[in-house]
């Protein structure tokens, strides 16, 4: 089976022809440490789970090396633990669990390699240095700049003109540019800062500069496939491909650009503000299980907007309960390949096709259609566990605790409520609480 790729560099469709079948390299930018992620977060992290996970299937698993990084030095850190009152350490290693904990919860597989920006300083200065030796990038006001008219290909990925791009984005303004767009690869800080010991002065590195360190270093100067969302185009991609280019001459760095659509909650954006703001945990916390959350985020094909409703998750909750149904009765290894749903997802990862296969094989009503589904909850990453291994608890003692819970909230007995939907959850049981009352469904 061919795997098709929307490739934002060429602006088209392409057929994915790996540079060495043997070693596939696929880069993925990863979270910034210093807040909880989000569900705009969870959904780029799924795609690229999901591409990582066809990818395994299409090639030897072995063959795919996998790369998600963690930023752990950058401005919003610095900010958000001097706001904590603890050290930068303390609040990235902690965000960090969190991060981890929220993609086993979310079903996506390790990453072959999740490097830390702070353990690739090395990488960095030698990339930098590489820069200014080729007159690349140039020092100025204690910063080492990156001069962007010397890659005449700098706005390719973007396909726009520079200064619109400028105009457009959030471009640090600064005199000490020779350009407007020139970005920053090692800036200057206080001793008594965070900051880091350097052949260009104490300072930290530039955002940039950082994901073509860790690419470079795991996958090296030409790889595959490089992933992000599409808020990434500019500047940060735009700029890792200049970088990287100009540090290494005849190399063009990832061959496929692969880019995932915006996320707003009822029609829009975001914000803390408008009391849209919804983390992961924030869903974990409500009792909402992954697998659920994980549908509803691949509900929409990877490159379109995704709006998140309630009706989008209660949509996805009851797909999954109806996927469990038809396998709950067979093992995993009894899983039939599904061609036609292979075909689906190695069309551009065609996640509203697959679903539509899916939903196909439940009416087929079949032993072969069920194993075919099996297969499918498996490569999608939606299979977390089979029945047969939870606690059995019957449905008439299922009610008796939510009506103990229910008296337990009654009487704000909060601790109480929190332990029973706790005990149940380690049952394989998940409550929701509706408009209509406490609802359950067995995972």
């Amino acid at each position: 089976m061919k795997l098709k790729l929307y490739n934002t560099l060429s602006q088209s469709l392409e057929e994915f022809k790996p540079q060495n079948p043997n070693n596939i390299g696929f880069y993925a930018c990863g979270p910034t440490v210093y807040d909880h992620p989000h569900i705009g977060n969870a959904r780029s992290a799924i795609i690229y789970d999901l591409l990582f996970r066809v990818l395994r299937f299409l090639y030897d698993g072995e063959k795919v090396i996998y790369v998600r990084n963690i930023t752990d030095i950058d401005d919003k850190i610095i900010a958000r633990a001097a706001e904590l009152n603890i050290s930068t350490n303390e609040l990235t290693e902690k965000v960090t669990q969190i991060f981890n904990e929220n993609m086993s919860y979310l079903g996506c597989l390790p990453p072959t390699y999740a490097p830390k920006a702070t353990e690739h300083l090395a990488e960095m200065f030698d990339i930098i240095q590489k820069l200014l030796n080729s007159e690349h990038a140039y020092y100025s006001a204690e910063h080492v700049y990156f001069n962007v008219a010397s890659f005449k290909d700098y706005t390719k990925l973007s396909n726009r003109n520079l200064n619109d791009l400028i105009a457009g984005s959030r471009v640090e303004i600064s005199e000490a540019k020779k350009h407007p767009g020139d970005f920053v690869l090692w800036k200057p800080t206080l001793k008594e800062e965070v900051g880091f010991d350097s052949p260009f002065g104490f300072g930290r590195p530039g955002w940039h500069i950082e994901c073509s360190a860790m690419s470079y270093k795991y996958l090296g100067t030409d790889f595959d496939i490089h992933g992000g969302g599409a808020d990434l185009i500019f500047p940060h991609h735009t700029n890792e491909i200049a970088q990287s280019c100009c540090a290494f001459p005849g190399s063009r760095f990832a061959k496929v650009w692969v880019h995932n659509g915006f996320l707003t909650v009822n029609g829009e954006k975001m914000s803390k503000s408008l009391g849209n703001f919804i983390t992961v945990s924030d869903m974990y916390e409500k009792g909402i299980e992954g697998a659920s959350l994980r549908l509803a985020l691949l509900s929409t094909h990877y490159r379109k907007p995704l709006d998140f409703t309630e009706h989008t998750l209660e949509s996805a909750q009851k797909n999954i309960l109806s996927f469990r149904k038809v396998i709950e009765t067979y093992n995993p290894q009894e899983a039939l390949e599904d061609q036609e749903l292979i075909t689906a997802l190695s069309d551009d990862l065609n996640t509203p096709e697959a679903f539509a296969i899916m939903h196909k094989r439940v009416k087929e009503n079949s032993d072969i259609s069920s194993q075919k589904l099996l297969f499918a909850m498996n490569i999608l990453g939606l299979n977390y566990a089979n029945k047969k291994d939870i606690i059995n608890i019957s449905d008439a003692e299922i009610a008796k605790f939510i009506i103990q819970r229910a008296d337990a909230k009654k009487n704000k007995n909060f601790i109480a409520a929190d332990q029973i939907r706790d005990e149940l959850k380690l049952k394989g049981v998940i409550l929701e609480d509706t408009k209509d009352g406490t609802k359950f469904y067995r995972v």
